[in-house]
């Protein structure tokens, strides 16, 4: 009943664009009555705001890693904001360690890039996010941070996640626009795109049995250990792959090979009832 789809390395490829076999595939699913969710790490707005519009107008949608579930027609968020003194650790550990720190509330960010070369790359995600690159304090966030971002070459992906101070649950994701850089999302402690997964479920009145999840990194891990159907991309991390093949699931193509588009087949295949004959081609 309920197809979850990643961003990075799921829905956007290596151009930082969606392939053009997906919207066509997603509406055929969405003709079945399978609702369709973004499963993100990316936060409520910009181009992954966009997606969600495009995937599922009137549904829920996941963001932040799970510390943000959106509902797009009401704007009703269930979110869990950062507690204050492990936040605080963290930062103050990336600021000695050099790391770039981006905060997220539900409906912006702020990153205080403090070298050239964090400027360049915050400048990068802004683009990659389809936001305006626009510095400002963390202090100045509106609203109570859900969640942080530590972006850092992927040689030091281990030394972030060592440094997750107790009330915190980090996660590495990656992006193919962006290959030579880990991004490390923080959030409160137990949140994650499997506890979202699940939320996400419950408001449609679904078992996560009836719960397809698409995506290629380990911060997916926890979705795709709880949905019903699990699908890594060709792309996936190997951990991924073998985790999702270890529960019987599938592994379809790369993201830029029309992996997606094929993840969105199957999973209208599935929502037909026997017999039926499979709906038209969408816009």
């Amino acid at each position: 009943g309920l197809v979850c789809v990643d961003v990075d390395g799921t829905l956007v490829g290596a151009s930082g664009r969606v392939p053009d076999d997906v919207w066509p595939a997603a509406a055929r699913a969405r003709a079945t009555g399978l609702r369709l969710a973004l499963c993100s790490g990316r936060a409520a707005f910009g181009d992954a705001r966009r997606h969600a519009e495009r995937l599922d107008a009137d549904g829920w949608h996941v963001f932040q890693n799970g510390a943000s579930v959106v509902h797009l027609p009401s704007g009703q968020s269930r979110s869990t904001p950062l507690p204050v003194a492990p936040l605080a650790a963290l930062r103050a550990h990336a600021e000695s360690a050099g790391w770039l720190v981006e905060l997220y509330d539900d409906a912006g960010y702020a990153v205080e890039p403090r070298t050239a070369a964090h400027e360049a790359v915050a400048r990068r995600h802004a683009a990659l996010l389809g936001v305006p690159y626009a510095p400002r304090p963390h202090a100045a966030l509106g609203g109570a941070p859900v969640r942080a971002l530590v972006i850092v070459p992927r040689a030091d992906e281990a030394a972030v996640l060592a440094a997750e101070p107790p009330g915190l649950t980090a996660g590495a994701s990656t992006s193919p626009a962006m290959p030579e850089l880990t991004f490390v999302n923080v959030t409160a402690a137990g949140v994650d795109k499997g506890l979202a997964l699940r939320a996400v479920a419950a408001a449609y009145g679904l078992d996560a049995a009836r719960v397809m999840m698409v995506g290629d990194g380990l911060n997916d891990l926890p979705a795709l250990g709880v949905a019903g159907h699990p699908v890594a991309m060709g792309n996936a991390e190997p951990e991924v792959r073998a985790a999702v093949l270890a529960r019987g699931g599938r592994v379809v193509g790369d993201v830029d090979a029309g992996g997606l588009a094929e993840a969105l087949a199957v999973a209208a295949a599935l929502a037909l009832p026997a017999g039926a004959a499979a709906p038209a081609e969408g816009p």
